[in-house]
């Protein structure tokens, strides 16, 4: 593999957003930075700092203007919770506008080719909130934002998005369903959290067939999501040719997350990754970028980040594995059914 340039996003600050209690905290941050210093990799890699919160107008190119103002209201009243699911603190409403500025500073880095790859460890998390509410511990949603930043900055006029964040990413397929300059890919459990994401998913109005859902059952593990990714993403990647690959990287479809039921191993998302890399290599000059999610067993996340930071950067480092990778062969009939349904959209797929 060619020299390459990789980057992380990360500041101290989004460590402000926190709450012990619970699963979204802090933590999961200050272990994935721990494992990349104690692995040595942190010289290998260009730190990107935001330096300064997005602008309204931007975080507006996904969200409404009234629930933006409604976040920094909460936030300075002292609101605890936006849902159920979903923390504040008082200094939530800036960590957030942080958060997505890391994303779009991630963006120009790569663009501008002064990097190939970035994984942006941003939190809040992003792909749950919906344009006019928060959700699913999730304030603005980070991917999508730069994903329009790339088609109003930059005219990119095809852009991939694959999700294997274990929860399905329903605000991201509701915000580009009705177009196919966006072409959105979800793999995750079901039944599960936020319950969206069916087989018959497949966009809307000018964006029929450019969204893409496989819900997994319960239990599927490495070579489930490896078919998958080999039979059916792999082809539709190489039949709409993406001019960037966007990727929701949550790492709780890991056997030992406690908000799942899923069992890929360690090893499983470097393989994974390296699909990716292959794809990015031919039809986005390695371009790729990777967006913080889910993962909420912390030391596991940690050494995911590592394995797929490893893989995106040519290091050729040991991975962190697993020695009994777990899981049921049981997603063949999913991948069959989402190669039914979209056949009609994918001649790749016939």
């Amino acid at each position: 593999m060619r020299g390459l340039k990789t980057g992380i996003v990360y500041h101290d600050d989004f460590l402000l957003h926190t709450n012990f209690y619970h699963p979204e905290c802090k933590e999961r941050l200050e272990g994935a930075m721990k494992k990349l210093r104690e692995k040595g990799v942190m010289d290998l890699l260009e730190l990107i700092v935001p330096q300064e919160k997005a602008p309204v107008e931007t975080i507006g190119l996904v969200h409404r203007d009234d629930y933006i103002k409604g976040v920094e209201r909460a936030c300075l009243d002292g609101s605890k919770q936006l849902d159920m699911d979903t923390y504040l603190t008082p200094e939530t409403y800036e960590v957030a506008r942080l958060a997505v500025q890391g994303g779009l500073d991630a963006v120009d880095r790569v663009m501008s080719g002064e990097l190939d790859r970035v994984f942006a460890l941003l939190r809040p998390p992003g792909h749950h909130a919906e344009p006019n509410r928060g959700m699913g511990f999730c304030i603005f949603n980070n991917i999508a934002i730069a994903a329009r930043v790339l088609q109003k900055k930059y005219g990119l006029k095809r852009i991939m998005i694959i999700d294997w964040d274990v929860h399905h990413g329903n605000s991201t397929q509701h915000i580009f369903e009705d177009e196919a300059e966006v072409l959105y890919f979800s793999v995750h459990q079901s039944p599960a959290y936020p319950g969206t994401g069916g087989f018959r998913d497949v966009g809307r109005r000018e964006g029929v067939g450019y969204t893409i859902n496989a819900p997994m059952l319960p239990g599927c593990g490495d070579e489930d999501y490896i078919q998958l990714f080999e039979e059916i993403l792999l082809p539709v990647i190489d039949e709409y040719k993406p001019e960037m690959l966007l990727i929701s990287a949550g790492q709780d479809a890991y056997a030992g997350d406690p908000l799942a039921s899923m069992k890929l191993s360690l090893q499983c998302y470097a393989r994974l990754a390296q699909l990716l890399v292959e794809a990015a290599e031919k039809h986005t000059g390695g371009k790729m970028l990777l967006f913080l999610e889910g993962g909420y067993n912390v030391d596991a996340q940690a050494s995911i980040i590592y394995n797929v930071l490893n893989v995106i950067s040519g290091w050729n480092l040991p991975l962190e594995e697993d020695s009994n990778p777990s899981g049921t062969r049981i997603g063949m009939g999913v991948i069959e059914s989402v190669r039914n349904i979209h056949k009609q959209y994918w001649k790749s797929l016939l």
